[in-house]
């Protein structure tokens, strides 16, 4: 008789099925904002029992969303994590690459995720969002080379830091127009923009400017 070709069943270990939850959770959170998911669209979507869930996740839906979010959380600074070879424009193109495919990926849920509007969302949600800007934020100064960075500098960052967070909202709403390779393109020339004009008041900036002038 032939051998039953059925695989052995084998026990995911707590990581294993911790991160199993969480994928189908964030798979959720891509399409529908996190209020409207339930523990049982989660167990469902990851072929467990409710109960599981709770195994895991004992503070139930607002544990499992808060979880969730820091596991996007540290897939987006990871965008930001390029090899500070080369030019640095290109290097932001690269970065902003991996940013937009994650943007695109999660559709919907993105908003829901990254940029707050949930009924769930609290201080600690709003921590977890914060933290992803000042990575972000910091990963910058580092590829400027920018060990102190001033008071224009560092506002300067933070607000194109924060324009591409909504380009990348309003470009969902566009049904991804411009195509992303345009949109990344655009914000790469608007950090170059807006630091040609924190140069005018900022000797720092300024060096800055003329550095990336030099650098090709």
């Amino acid at each position: 008789m032939t051998p039953s070709a059925t695989p052995a069943y084998r026990r995911l270990s707590v990581e294993e099925r911790r991160s199993q939850l969480l994928d189908a959770a964030l798979g959720l959170f891509a399409h529908r904002a996190p209020e409207d998911v339930s523990l049982d669209d989660v167990a469902e979507a990851a072929g467990v029992s409710r109960p599981l869930v709770y195994r895991y996740f004992p503070g139930g839906k607002q544990q499992l969303y808060e979880a969730a979010l820091r596991s996007a959380a540290e897939e987006l600074r990871q965008c930001f994590d390029e090899p500070r070879e080369g030019p640095l424009l290109a290097r932001l193109s690269r970065a902003l690459d991996r940013y937009l495919a994650f943007v695109g990926g999660h559709g919907t849920g993105f908003s829901a995720l990254l940029q707050g509007g949930s009924v769930v969302e609290t201080s600690r949600t709003t921590a977890i969002v914060d933290g992803v800007r000042r990575s972000a934020a910091e990963h910058i100064y580092q590829h400027l080379g920018v060990p102190d960075p001033g008071a224009r500098l560092r506002m300067t960052v933070r607000m194109w830091i924060t324009a591409v967070e909504a380009a990348s909202l309003i470009w969902l709403d566009e049904d991804k127009q411009p195509p992303v390779e345009e949109l990344r393109d655009w914000l790469v020339e608007q950090f170059v923009a807006v630091l040609t004009v924190t140069a005018g008041r900022d000797p720092q900036t300024a060096a800055l400017v003329t550095a990336l002038s030099a650098d090709g």
